[in-house]
C-alpha cells in the first residue's frame, strides 16, 4: 500500500501499533528531495538551503558538517518536521511532513524519530525516569507501561542506578545518557543529533560515541548526526559536507578539512 495515500486514521493506527518492523528494509525511513529553505531579512532573502537530497536507509549512520552559520541546525529540523521548508518535501514513513496537519505531523514525529541536541533538554524537576517517560505518554501509553519501557531503556544505556535522580544531580555524561533514553524509548526509525557530543569532555564524548554504535548495532535504528566531531564524523558510516547551502558526498579527508 502507497504510504502516502493512507488516511490520517490508518497512520495513527499504525502510529500506535509495534515498532514499525513491517516497514520494507530496502525503503529510506527519511528522505528529503530538492529541499530549499529561503528566510527573509527586510527586503533581502536569504537562501540557506538550495536542493538538498537525502535518503536515509534503515540502520545507517550518517554525519552532516559544516562550518558554523552554514545550515546544519536549519536542516535537521527540517528533517524533523520542527520547521518547514520552502521548496521541496521531507518524507517520513513515505508522508510528507508539510502535506499533513500540525496534530498528524507531531504523530509522525512521536512515532518515527527522536531528537537528541547539544543542550539535553531534560525537564529539571522530573527525574531521569519521567523526563524519559514522556514521549511515551504524550503518544497515550499508560503511566505503567511507559515506566517499564523507560526503565529498560535506561538500563540499556548504563543508567539503572540513576533513575530517581533529577538532571541537577547527574553528571554532563549522564544527562546527555537520559537524552539518548529519551530520543529512542519510542523505538524511532531514526534518531537526530544536534551536536551531541559538543558540551562534553573528551573522555564522555567518547563513551557517547560508543554508546550509540553499540546501539546501533543492536538496535538497527538510523542516525542523523550534525557534529563539528571530526571523530564521531569519521566513526559513521557516511559522511557529508553541508556548503553553500548544498549537501555533499565527501572523502574523509574532504569533510575533515570542510569542518574546520
Amino acid at each position: 500500500m502507497n504510504e502516502m495515500n493512507r488516511d490520517s486514521t490508518e497512520a495513527h493506527t499504525e502510529a500506535r501499533s509495534g515498532n514499525g518492523s513491517d516497514a520494507k528494509t530496502d525503503q529510506p525511513v527519511l528522505l528529503c528531495e530538492h529541499l530549499v529553505k529561503t528566510y527573509s531579512q527586510g527586503p533581502q532573502s536569504v537562501e540557506v538551503l538550495r536542493d538538498v537530497n537525502l535518503a536515509v536507509m534503515p540502520g545507517e549512520q550518517v554525519a552532516i558538517v559544516g562550518s558554523s552559520g552554514s545550515g546544519k541546525t536549519t536542516l535537521l529540523n527540517l528533517l524533523g518536521g520542527l520547521d518547514l521548508p520552502t521548496q521541496g518535501r521531507v518524507l517520513v514513513a513515505g508522508r510528507d511532513l508539510a502535506a499533513v496537519s500540525e496534530k498528524e505531523r507531531g504523530m509522525l514525529r512521536n512515532r518515527y524519530l527522536g531528537f537528541v541536541y547539544q543542550f539535553h533538554h531534560l525537564l529539571a524537576e522530573f527525574t531521569a525516569l519521567e523526563n524519559v517517560c514522556m514521549p511515551l505518554l504524550i503518544g497515550g501509553m499508560r503511566g505503567a507501561e511507559a515506566s517499564e519501557r523507560a526503565s529498560a531503556i535506561l538500563d540499556r544505556v548504563g543508567l539503572r542506578e540513576r533513575v530517581e535522580h533529577k538532571p541537577a544531580e547527574l553528571s554532563g555524561g549522564e544527562r546527555q545518557r537520559v537524552a539518548i533514553a529519551r530520543a529512542l524509548v519510542t523505538e524511532p526509525r531514526c534518531v537526530l543529533l544536534d551536536e551531541p557530543t559538543g558540551n562534553l569532555d573528551r573522555a564522555t564524548g567518547l563513551g557517547i560515541k560508543e554508546l550509540m554504535r553499540e546501539l546501533n548495532d543492536s538496535l538497527g535504528i538510523s542516525f542523523v548526526v550534525v557534529t563539528h566531531d571530526e571523530q564521531l564524523a569519521n566513526s559513521m558510516s557516511r559522511k557529508l559536507l553541508l556548503s553553500d547551502g548544498e549537501l555533499l558526498e565527501k572523502t574523509q579527508q574532504t569533510v575533515s578539512q570542510g569542518s574546520k
